[in-house]
């Protein structure tokens, strides 16, 4: 998959095709990108449960035709009982299960406010998704793979074999999945209105199934909750304006990453998929990591301002100093896992909206409600159980995020959706995708071409660099002898993640391009 597609009226990307299909079908209808990616991700939701659900987190950037840019943070607080007395014996929140489902889910609060203004009725915006839910959908390879290895871990958690279990088995590549619980609940939030997910009947029986099950949170907890709106993370590189989603998001650290290496690389950027690139992309990697792990976490609960940083070039200057660019620092650190989906939309109007929803781990704590056919998160289980420091477990505080969803604005006047699923990779898969493509390299090219990981995503323990084995032989070898722990691993591999990536031209065309490591597409107008 090597070619870019290009389009005017409108164009959609997303890691499954037929999420992406029903955006655009929605831009054909006359909605706005806004109502357009908030159908992606009901699509996404069913089709593609174990990266998603409603009962997950979402974060989103919007800039709209004049130049305005603005997000939503969709993501909930961990429950008022999630008090360290009820871990007692425990050193972690588990993985799995009811105690990981410490959390509300965010994600419909954000679809919410996206739609804020928009001219669609929700019933056309969640048409797809309902009929996917209710007629059921095939399903995919890395759906049955992941279903396969985390069936241990998940079989016997409450709710998840009734749905992703049906036949006694793991679902299987071509199995049909039906899910007609969540279609039901899909129709009652158009008939209610998204605010039901929290407030009203629906909310009850949420909150029921959760105590049912043994999850802390509560229906007080579900009332509580709403959408934030604050603004997004900057920074300035040569030729272009990055933005990010900010804390309790890695935003910070994808920006940093690709601040430090744009101060690497002299008068341009040079030596794309060579020595000089994928080190100092590492080693800025790096840097960033050890500042984000030190600092980022639930605003409300940080000391550190990672704007002011951003904006202080001595700092960056002297942060970018202090990179070897023929030694690797030694690594590693501690690494962060996740799963979820980037998307992004631009109409043709060009507001552009860069997208990424996600329950944290496959198939996320394994909880599904029984009355509405809901799989719960468990990005809780990132909280340490600690009485105080980063991301302690506290009611009401807000978990670290690997979401960050990206947008570049080029001084061209180019326009840049763009990036990716996979917990510690977002931010390299970013630095990738951005550095080959403002280095000359065509879209589709730039996230088909061969990447690497520092660290751990897919809940895999490992923490060396790994790098596809698409390179030039000799690179592998350099890599190791100026320090890196090297492993080589499959050509195309969802370890990766999954990438993503729009551009709209000064003309008003767009570009657009998919991960051929995923089952998505580009549905283009």
């Amino acid at each position: 998959m090597l070619h870019t597609a290009s389009s005017y009226r409108g164009m959609v990307t997303a890691p499954h095709h037929m999420a992406a299909q029903s955006g655009l079908d929605v831009l054909k209808d006359g909605g706005s990108a806004a109502e357009a990616a908030v159908a992606v991700a009901a699509t996404l939701a069913v089709v593609y449960p174990h990266m998603n659900a409603i009962g997950g987190d979402s974060f989103w950037l919007v800039r709209e035709p004049d130049g305005r840019l603005h997000g939503v943070h969709a993501v909930g607080g961990a429950a008022g009982k999630a008090e360290l007395s009820l871990y007692k014996g425990l050193s972690a929140v588990p993985w799995r299960g009811p105690l990981a489902a410490n959390t509300v889910a965010g994600t419909i609060s954000g679809w919410q406010a996206m739609l804020e203004g928009g001219v669609l009725p929700l019933s056309r915006i969640l048409r797809d998704a309902i009929f996917y839910a209710d007629d059921g959908v095939a399903v995919t390879e890395g759906g049955a793979a992941a279903a396969a290895t985390k069936d241990a871990d998940l079989r016997a958690v409450a709710g998840y074999g009734e749905v992703f279990r049906p036949a006694g088995r793991p679902l299987s590549v071509g199995d049909r999945l039906k899910q007609p619980a969540l279609a039901q609940t899909l129709r009652r939030l158009v008939r209610d209105g998204l605010e039901g997910f929290y407030r009203g009947d629906l909310a009850r029986d949420i909150a029921a199934d959760l105590d049912a099950a043994g999850s802390p949170v509560s229906a007080t907890d579900l009332e509580a909750h709403a959408a934030g709106r604050p603004a997004a993370l900057q920074t300035r590189l040569r030729g272009a304006t990055l933005y990010n989603a900010a804390p309790p998001t890695q935003g910070f650290a994808s920006l940093l990453t690709l601040a430090l290496y744009d101060r690497l690389t002299g008068p341009k950027l040079k030596d794309i998929g060579e020595f000089d690139h994928i080190h100092g992309l590492v080693e800025a990697t790096k840097r960033a990591f050890l500042l984000r792990d030190r600092h980022i976490g639930d605003p409300l609960h940080m000391d550190f301002d990672p704007q002011a940083l951003l904006d202080d070039g001595a700092a960056l200057d002297a942060l970018a100093a202090r990179i070897d660019m023929q030694r690797a620092l030694p690594w590693p650190q501690p690494a962060s896992g996740g799963d979820t989906v980037w998307f992004g939309v631009i109409d043709g109007e060009g507001r552009a909206v860069s997208a990424i929803q996600s329950i944290y781990f496959e198939f996320g704590s394994g909880l599904v409600l029984p009355q509405t056919g809901i799989v719960w998160q468990n990005r809780g289980a990132s909280f340490r159980l600690a009485e105080s420091g980063w991301n302690a477990l506290k009611p009401g505080r807000k978990p670290f995020h690997t979401l960050n969803p990206a947008m570049a604005v080029f001084d061209d006047g180019r326009v840049m959706p763009y990036g990716a699923m996979g917990g510690e990779g977002q931010p390299q898969t970013q630095a990738a995708l951005f550095t080959r493509y403002a280095g000359g390299m065509g879209l589709q090219a730039a996230i088909t071409a061969p990447r690497w990981l520092l660290g751990r995503t897919w809940g895999e323990d490992s923490v060396t660099l790994k790098l596809e084995d698409r390179f030039d032989p000799a690179l592998y070898d350099a890599l190791r002898e100026a320090g890196h722990a090297v492993e080589r691993v499959a050509p195309f591999t969802s370890v990766m993640g999954h990438a993503g990536a729009l551009v709209r031209h000064a003309d008003g065309r767009i570009d657009g391009a998919t991960d051929p490591r995923s089952d998505g597409g580009v549905a283009a107008w």
